[in-house]
C-alpha cells in the first residue's frame, strides 16, 4: 500500500476498514460468490453530515449542485454512496436506509431509486423517503439531526447526520464519526494474502454450516474446508435421507429388522411404552432429534424442517405418531423437489385432511379450513406481491387482496368429497388395516359410495383466483356426472385445475422464497435478495428439482455469504430447536444408557442415541411436531415489540422462555449428567463432550486460548471486544487447577449470550 492509499484509508473509521479487508479477503474463495465491499455513505466535506439533496424527479443527480440543508418528514431525498459493486439488475431494493433519533428509536426509510451520479465516477444516488416504511411510526419527529446509515448485503455503512426539520440538536455529534467526502475510497488489497484468507474463509464456512445444517461440527467443518462450499452442497443434495434412522412407522410392525412386532398384544409388550409409541409424538420427535444431531443429510433435514413450518400440521390434533410421519415424509422426500408436487401431496394427505377438515368436507356440508389455508399460509398469502416480495398497492396506497370470500367458497367446493382410503376392495387402499382409519394412503374421492345419488363432491361451477397472467380461472359445472367414474374424472380434473391455478399465481415464488430465506439465513431479507431467489423459483416452475435450485440460490446469494455481517438487523434469532442442536452438535452430542453409579452419572456411552428432549422444548415453546396452530410456532410477519423490524422467531421469546433457554444450557453444559436416562419414556440420556475445551483450559491459564477457540467455533470469529472483555474475567476468576469448570463456564457464557443466540 502506498502513502497516498494510506492517507485515504485513514479517512475511514477503523471498524469499516476492517470490514473492507474482510470482504476483500473472501475473494480468494474460488467456489463462492465474491463478498461485497463495505458501502460508504458520503458526507459533506470535512463534516459528519450526510451528503443529501432533494430527489431530482428526472433521475439525474449532480454532486456539484448540492447545498447543505435540512429536510421535512415525508420528503423524498437522495443520499450518495460509493464503494459498491452491483450485480446485473441490482437496484434500490438491495439497499436499506436506517435512522436513529435522539430517543434511540430506529426507523427504516423506503428506498425508491438508484442512479449513477452524472458528474462523478463510482458514486450512486440512492432515493429514499423520510418516513418509516413499516408504518410502526409515521415518521421521526422533526426536531433536529438523525443518525443515518445504509446497509447492503448485510453490511452497514458509516454513520452520518441528517437534519430533519432543522440542522443541529437531535442526536448531537456521532461518536467516532469520521467524514467520508467525495474521493473517499477503500483500497483494493492483495487477493492472495495468506494472512487474510484462511481465518476469514473459516468464518464464512462456519456461517454456511449454521444456515444449512442443525449446527456445525468439527468434522463437518474440516470436510467443507477440504472440498469447498459448492462441492459440499452438491453432496448434500444427493445424500441418502433419512440417514440416522429410517422414518418411524407403525410400532406394531417390525422396522427393517426381523422378529416380533413391538406392540402386537403379545406377552412381551410394555403397555406404557406401546401407548407412548403409538399415541404420542414421542417416536417422531426422537427420530427427528437423532436425525438432527447425527444425520449426514443435514441440508435436506433442515429444509424439511423449514417446509414443515410453512405447510403445517400438528400432533395437537393428529394424535398418532405414524400419522404425522406419513405427512412429514412428504416434506422430507420432496425437500429438493417441486413445490407444486408438495401442494398436491399434502392436499390429499390423510393427516392434513384430518387437521384442516378436508376429510369431512362434502357438498352438503362444506368446510373451508383447508381451502383458506392453502392460499393464505401455504402458497400466495393475503395480498398481491411484486416478485421481490414487496406489496402491490392500489390507488389509495392500500395492499391489494389476493382473493375474497367468494374464491374461498368456490375452492372449498373443489375440495369436497375426499376422505380416508378405507375401502378394502380399492387397490389404492393397500395399507388399510382392519379396524383402523387409513392414514397411510392418500385420500380418495367418495370412499365407499356405490350410489351416484350419494356423491359428496360439488358438481357446480366454480371461480378460482384471478391475477395478471392467469389463464384458467373458472371450472364449469359437470355436464355428464351421471356415473361415479365420470364424477371421479371431473373431481380429479377440477383439483388439478385448482392447484395449478394456485401454484401459477405470481405470489408463490416470492412468498415461498422469502419464508425459506427467513428460516435458513435472515429474518428480514432485502427485497433484492427475495427477488433473486424468487426468479430462480419461477425459472424452475416445471422442474422436478425446483427447490434444490431455490435452496442453492438462498445459500450462495451474496446477501447470505461473507465472513462478516455488520448490518445490526441481519440474521435471525435461533429458534429453540436450532438453539439446542447448534450447541449440542458443536460439542459432540451423545447418548448414554442408564448407569449404575450412585451419583447417577452416565454409564456406558450408547453412541447415536438421544431422547426427544420434550420437557426442555416445552419451556422454550417449540416442541417438534406440536405446533400450537396452523400458523406455525411463530408467524413470518411478526414485528419485534417496540421496534419496526421483522423478527419472526422473537414471537417465542419472552421472560419465561429466555430463562428456560439459559436453564437448558445450564443443564447441558454445567452438569456432569446433563439429561439423565429414565425408563420407559426417555430410554437414553443426552450429553456433550468437551475434552478438547478442557485441554485448552489446562494448557493456557490465561483463558485466551479457550475463548479464542470458542470464538472461532461458535461465533465464526466475530465475538465483540466487549463480550470477550466481559467473559474472560469470569473464566480466570475460577482456579486454574479446575480446568473443567473453566471450560464449562466459558461455553455456557458464550451459548447464553445475545450475540450467540442470534445467528448471523
Amino acid at each position: 500500500m502506498n502513502s497516498r492509499q494510506s492517507r485515504i484509508l485513514m479517512r475511514i473509521p477503523t471498524a469499516f476498514l476492517s470490514l473492507a479487508l474482510a470482504a476483500t479477503a473472501a475473494f480468494a474463495q474460488e467456489d463462492t460468490d465474491p463478498n461485497s465491499p463495505t458501502p460508504i455513505l458520503l458526507s459533506e466535506s470535512s463534516t459528519t453530515r450526510a451528503l443529501a439533496s432533494p430527489e431530482s424527479g428526472n433521475g439525474k443527480y449532480y454532486i456539484k449542485r448540492i447545498e447543505s440543508q435540512a429536510f421535512e418528514p415525508n420528503t423524498r431525498i437522495a443520499l450518495y454512496l460509493t464503494n459498491v459493486k452491483l450485480l446485473k439488475g441490482e437496484g434500490a431494493n438491495a439497499f436499506r436506509v436506517y435512522a436513529i433519533d435522539k430517543r434511540g428509536k430506529y426507523y427504516r426509510f423506503p428506498t425508491t431509486d438508484l442512479q449513477p451520479v452524472a458528474d462523478a465516477r463510482n458514486i450512486w444516488a440512492l432515493g429514499t423517503v423520510l418516513t418509516d416504511e413499516l408504518r410502526y411510526w409515521d415518521a421521526p419527529a422533526a426536531d433536529g439531526d438523525l443518525a443515518i446509515f445504509i446497509t447492503w448485503r448485510g453490511l452497514a455503512s458509516n454513520t452520518l447526520k441528517l437534519g430533519l426539520g432543522q440542522m443541529g440538536g437531535g442526536v448531537g455529534e456521532i461518536p467516532n464519526g469520521v467524514p467520508a467526502p467525495i474521493g473517499t475510497t477503500i483500497a483494493k488489497e492483495r487477493q492472495n494474502d495468506a494472512s487474510l484468507v484462511g481465518y476469514r474463509w473459516s468464518s464464512d464456512r462456519r456461517r454456511l454450516l449454521e444456515q444449512a445444517t442443525f449446527g456445525p461440527t468439527v468434522t463437518l467443518d474440516d470436510r467443507v474446508r477440504r472440498i469447498g462450499l459448492r462441492t459440499w452442497l452438491a453432496e448434500q443434495f444427493e445424500a441418502p435421507y433419512p440417514s440416522a434412522n429410517p422414518y418411524p412407522k407403525d410400532p406394531m410392525k417390525p422396522q427393517n429388522t426381523a422378529g416380533d412386532p413391538l406392540c402386537d398384544g403379545g406377552a412381551d409388550d410394555v403397555p406404557v411404552t406401546c401407548f407412548r409409541d403409538t399415541y404420542s409424538m414421542y417416536r417422531p420427535r426422537t427420530w427427528f432429534m437423532q436425525e438432527a444431531y447425527y444425520g449426514e443429510a443435514q441440508l435436506r433435514h433442515r429444509t424439511a424442517w423449514a417446509l414443515s413450518q410453512i405447510v403445517v400440521t400438528s400432533g395437537v390434533d393428529v394424535q398418532q405418531g405414524r400419522h404425522m410421519m406419513e405427512f412429514y415424509q412428504i416434506l422430507g422426500d420432496n425437500a429438493f423437489g417441486n413445490y407444486k408436487d408438495i401442494l398436491r401431496k399434502v392436499t390429499l394427505n390423510p393427516a392434513m385432511g384430518n387437521y384442516l377438515d378436508m376429510a369431512i368436507s362434502t357438498r352438503t356440508n362444506p368446510n373451508e379450513n383447508y381451502a383458506r389455508e392453502i392460499m393464505q399460509l401455504f402458497a400466495v398469502g393475503l395480498f398481491r406481491m411484486n416478485n421481490d416480495g414487496t406489496l402491490q398497492l392500489d390507488a389509495q396506497n392500500n395492499p391489494i387482496p389476493t382473493y375474497d370470500q367468494a374464491v374461498v367458497n368456490d375452492l372449498t367446493k373443489v375440495l369436497t368429497g375426499w376422505s380416508f382410503c378405507n375401502v378394502a376392495t380399492n387397490p389404492a387402499c393397500s395399507n388399510l388395516a382392519s379396524g383402523a382409519v387409513n392414514y397411510v394412503d392418500p385420500m380418495i374421492l367418495n370412499p365407499g359410495i356405490t350410489n351416484v345419488n350419494n356423491n359428496r363432491h360439488d358438481l357446480t361451477a366454480k371461480s378460482l383466483l384471478t391475477y395478471p397472467g392467469s389463464t384458467t380461472t373458472t371450472i364449469a359445472a359437470c355436464g355428464n356426472c351421471t356415473t361415479l367414474p365420470n364424477i371421479q374424472t371431473y373431481a380429479d380434473n377440477s383439483l388439478n385445475t385448482a392447484l395449478t391455478n394456485i401454484y401459477d399465481h405470481p405470489n408463490v415464488g416470492p412468498f415461498v422464497s422469502k419464508i425459506l430465506i427467513q428460516h435458513l439465513v435472515t429474518s428480514d431479507p432485502t427485497p433484492a435478495y427475495v427477488g433473486r431467489v424468487a426468479t430462480v423459483f419461477n425459472a424452475n416452475r416445471s422442474s422436478p428439482t425446483q427447490l434444490k435450485e431455490v435452496v442453492k440460490a438462498i445459500l450462495l446469494d451474496p446477501e447470505a455469504r461473507g465472513d462478516v455481517k455488520t448490518d445490526p438487523l441481519f440474521g435471525k434469532l435461533r429458534e429453540p430447536v436450532l438453539f439446542t442442536t447448534s450447541v449440542l452438535r458443536e460439542f459432540g452430542v451423545r447418548g448414554a444408557v442408564v448407569g449404575t453409579l450412585s451419583d447417577g452419572s452416565f454409564g456406558a456411552i450408547a453412541g447415536r442415541q438421544t431422547n426427544g428432549l420434550v420437557n426442555e422444548f416445552v419451556g422454550m415453546s417449540q416442541i417438534p411436531f406440536l405446533s400450537p396452530t396452523v400458523f406455525n410456532f411463530y408467524p413470518p410477519d411478526y414485528i419485534v415489540p417496540g421496534t419496526a423490524f421483522l423478527g419472526p422467531e422473537f414471537a417465542l421469546m419472552n421472560t419465561g422462555t429466555a430463562i428456560q433457554r439459559s436453564n437448558f444450557m445450564n443443564r447441558m453444559i454445567m452438569n456432569a449428567t446433563p439429561i439423565a436416562a429414565a425408563v420407559p419414556d426417555y430410554p437414553t440420556g443426552t450429553g456433550i463432550t468437551i475434552d478438547d475445551m478442557i485441554t485448552l483450559a489446562t494448557n493456557d491459564v490465561s483463558g485466551n486460548a479457550l475463548l479464542d477457540e470458542l470464538n472461532r467455533r461458535m461465533m465464526h470469529g466475530q465475538m465483540s471486544t466487549a463480550m470477550k472483555n466481559t467473559i474472560l474475567p469470569a473464566i480466570t476468576s475460577i482456579a486454574s487447577n479446575n480446568p473443567t469448570l473453566r471450560a464449562r463456564t466459558a461455553i455456557y457464557l458464550v451459548a447464553t449470550s445475545s450475540q450467540y443466540q442470534v445467528q448471523r
